[in-house]
C-alpha cells in the first residue's frame, strides 16, 4: 500500500479520477474514504492528500449540499483521464470495476434518502427527511424537536429505516 515513486503516485491519482468517473455522480467524502479503504485502495492519508490536490488541481470539485461534502470529477479531470487512462494498470482497472457495480447501487439508494436539520432557536430544531425516486421527491416531512440529540437520532434513523418507514406511514394514511 506504500508508493514509492512519483509512476506510483500518478497511478493512484489516476485511478481517483477513474472512479469518480465511473461512479458518475456525485459522492460524499466519507462514501468516498469508505469506498476506498474498505476496498483496501490506499491508506487515509494518502488519500486526503490526493483529493486536495486532485481539487487544488481542479480534476475534481468539492460541492455542499445537505450538510455534507459531495466530490466529482470535472471536465479537465475527465480529459486528463482520457489522455493518461492507460497508465493505470488493467489489474486495478478489473479490480475497481468489479467492485463498482455494487457500491453504485447502494450509492444510489442512499442518495435517495435525505435527512437533514437545523436549529431555529435555542430550545427549537426543525428535521427534514425526504424520499427521492428517479430525482424526484415523492415524499417529504418536517418535524419541530426539542434538541439537537432527537434531531440527530431522528435523521440517523431515517438513513437507515426509510424505506420501511415510509411504506409504513404511506399504509397508515391510505388504510
Amino acid at each position: 500500500m506504500f508508493v514509492n515513486s512519483s509512476q506510483q503516485l500518478a497511478e493512484k491519482k489516476l485511478l481517483l479520477l477513474y472512479i469518480f468517473d465511473k461512479f458518475d455522480m456525485p459522492i460524499t467524502h466519507s462514501q468516498t474514504t469508505d469506498f476506498i479503504l474498505k476496498n483496501d485502495l490506499m491508506n487515509y492519508f494518502m488519500l486526503q492528500q490526493f483529493l486536495a490536490e486532485l481539487k487544488d488541481a481542479e480534476f475534481i470539485t468539492e460541492e455542499a449540499k445537505d450538510n455534507l461534502q459531495y466530490f466529482s470529477i470535472t471536465e479537465k479531470g475527465k480529459n486528463t483521464l482520457k489522455y493518461f487512462a492507460d497508465r493505470i494498470p488493467q489489474s486495478s482497472i478489473n479490480r475497481i470495476n468489479g467492485i463498482l457495480g455494487t457500491a453504485k447501487e447502494e450509492l444510489k439508494k442512499s442518495s435517495e434518502i435525505k435527512a437533514d436539520y437545523i436549529k431555529k432557536n435555542d430550545t427549537e430544531y426543525l428535521v427534514t427527511l425526504k424520499v427521492i425516486e428517479n430525482q424526484q421527491q415523492i415524499f417529504s416531512m418536517e418535524l419541530n424537536v426539542s434538541s439537537n440529540k432527537q434531531a440527530k437520532l431522528i435523521c440517523d434513523n431515517w438513513r437507515k429505516k426509510a424505506q420501511n418507514t415510509y411504506g409504513k406511514i404511506i399504509n397508515l394514511l391510505i388504510n
